[in-house]
C-alpha cells in the first residue's frame, strides 16, 4: 500500500477544516434563526397581552403612549422595573421551595 504524500495528507486536513468550519457556519446560522423565533414570539405574547389589557387592538399612537408611559414610570421611580423584577424574583423563590 502506497503511502500518501505530505501534501496529499495536508490537502485532506485542509478540506475536513473547511467542512467543520462549513457546519458550524449553518449551526450558528440554524441558532440564530431558533433565538429570532422564540423572541419574535415574545414580542407578539406581549402585545397580546396588552390588547387584551386595551380591549381593542394597538395602534401606532398606542406605541407612543406606551412608550411614555414607561419612560414617565421609570422617572418617577423605576416602577416598571421593580414590578418586572420583583415578579422575576418571586419565580424563581417559588422555584426554589
Amino acid at each position: 500500500m502506497a503511502q500518501r504524500s505530505y501534501d496529499e495528507r495536508i490537502e485532506e486536513i485542509i478540506k475536513k477544516q473547511e467542512q467543520l468550519e462549513a457546519q458550524r457556519k449553518a449551526l450558528e446560522k440554524k441558532q440564530r434563526a431558533d433565538e429570532n423565533k422564540k423572541h419574535a414570539k415574545r414580542l407578539n405574547e406581549f402585545g397580546s397581552i396588552v390588547e387584551k389589557i386595551l380591549g381593542r387592538p394597538v395602534v401606532d399612537e398606542d406605541k407612543i403612549r406606551f412608550t411614555n408611559f414607561l419612560k414617565k414610570q421609570e422617572a418617577n421611580g423605576k416602577y416598571f422595573t421593580k414590578a418586572m423584577n420583583a415578579r422575576k424574583v418571586t419565580e424563581e423563590s417559588n422555584a426554589a421551595n
